[in-house]
């Protein structure tokens, strides 16, 4: 199937896509900064460049969209039908990626929490949100 816009609008509609301050991102910040939760954006001194980084807690939030960054399985995670292959290439090259950002982040002695897009939709923000300030304190209960 072609694609429904002509090169010059694909183009174009791509180049709007954000790279940080996404609102999933947005979403994820507002609410660890509710819940009393202090942190950094983006450090560029770190591996990958994080979306979110906790230095208090050791700890860095990577907020991924699913298509972009291959999400398997997932219903937001779909191969466009033109230039498959290059999609392929780019989607995996950034797997590759982030699988060294946080493997190295790890050695480095740091926590790495990774939220998906489809896990701060409506029907499952709730449980994703909640559930992340245990899990990063369950870490620091872990290193004491």
């Amino acid at each position: 199937m072609a694609d429904v816009h002509n090169k010059e609008t694909r183009s174009y509609n791509m180049s709007r896509i954000k790279g940080k301050d996404t609102k999933p991102e947005i979403l994820v910040r507002k609410f660890l900064h509710a819940s009393g939760f202090r942190y950094k954006l983006h450090v560029k001194e770190l591996p990958g460049k994080p979306d979110i980084v906790l230095p208090k807690y050791q700890t860095v939030i990577f907020v991924h969209g699913c298509f972009w960054h291959g999400h398997d399985g997932c219903k937001y995670y779909v191969v466009p039908k033109t230039r498959s292959e290059w999609w392929l290439n780019k989607i995996n090259g950034n797997i590759e990626n982030d699988k060294k950002n946080k493997n190295f982040l790890i050695k480095l002695g740091w926590i790495v929490i990774d939220i998906w897009e489809c896990e701060l939709k409506p029907q499952n923000i709730q449980q994703t949100l909640v559930n992340l300030p245990p899990k990063i304190l369950s870490f620091i209960d872990e290193l004491h």
